[in-house]
């Protein structure tokens, strides 16, 4: 699986970084989503996706 995040898109709700903290964070200055990995780590790919779902400005994908 590969995740990806246009901070140009996102709208700063939070809902990735709270879904999936081991993955996603938010920038401290724009509150934009910041990836911290490109592939989840082993085990997290349906909490990725639960993040991805829940995203409300569609900003992150994964696939």
């Amino acid at each position: 699986m590969e995740i990806k995040a246009d901070t140009t898109v996102c709208i700063g709700a939070g809902m990735c970084a709270l879904t999936a903290p081991e993955v996603f964070d938010q920038s401290e200055d724009e509150g934009t989503v910041v990836l911290l990995r490109q592939t989840p780590p082993d085990g997290q790919e349906e909490v990725v996706r639960r993040a991805v779902t829940l995203c409300p400005s569609g900003a992150i994908s994964a696939s």
